[in-house]
């Protein structure tokens, strides 16, 4: 009886978990501008952990709500300062959706810290896959109208000399980025989530 409740997509859409969606969806948006680069990566790869409010919300309301916590925060950035005309935002959608999905659909189906854990490996590895992904049939292809892929190319290949074009670029520079990402969310939702998860499940 308790595991149908939980599937009833109906207990989402309450006022208090939309007003919670939201709020953590403005919270997402805001931490997104705090950023940092990353050693031996070219000086554009920057890192934000914008995706843990969505992370921590997928955890307590299901992946249904990460996913929507996601939405909010890109069109946020959207409507309030994207320079890629929604390009880099459905990208990013992309990219920490895939992430928030699968970590909080494993954890949401067993609640425990095993589930957490294997929930937060999966959705590393797939962050590392769709990652690749998104950047190079979304991202690079749209950067190439302002920077010649070329650039980009010899901007990796200064740290890996492995990176000879745009596939390797992706994969010695884009999927292993979006792995460390991946880790350094999946450290902070195992810290911070139970010490916050009582107030959204409230």
């Amino acid at each position: 009886m308790d595991r149908a409740v939980k599937l009833n997509p109906g207990r989402l859409f309450t006022t208090s978990n939309l007003v919670k969606i939201s709020m953590l969806g403005v919270m997402s948006f805001l931490i997104m501008f705090i950023e940092f680069p990353v050693m031996f990566f070219p000086e554009f790869l920057k890192i934000d952990i914008s995706d843990l409010p969505a992370v921590i919300g997928g955890f307590a309301l299901g992946p249904v709500a990460g996913l929507m916590i996601e939405l909010v925060k890109n069109l946020l950035h959207f409507a309030i300062k994207s320079q890629t005309g929604g390009i880099g935002e459905f990208a990013n959608f992309l990219v920490g959706g895939a992430f928030v999905f699968v970590s909080s659909g494993i954890y949401y189906s067993s609640k425990s810290k095993r589930m957490a854990v294997i929930g937060c490996i999966a959705g590393t590895m797939v962050m590392g896959i769709v990652g690749g992904l998104a950047n190079y049939f979304i991202l690079l292809p749209f950067y190439s109208t302002f920077m010649p892929i070329e650039a980009v190319v010899s901007m990796g290949a200064q740290f890996n000399s492995a990176i000879t074009d745009l596939k390797t670029f992706v994969y010695y520079s884009i999927v292993p980025f979006n792995i460390i990402k991946g880790v350094l969310l999946s450290a902070a939702t195992l810290v911070m989530y139970k010490r916050v998860s009582h107030i959204l499940k409230g």
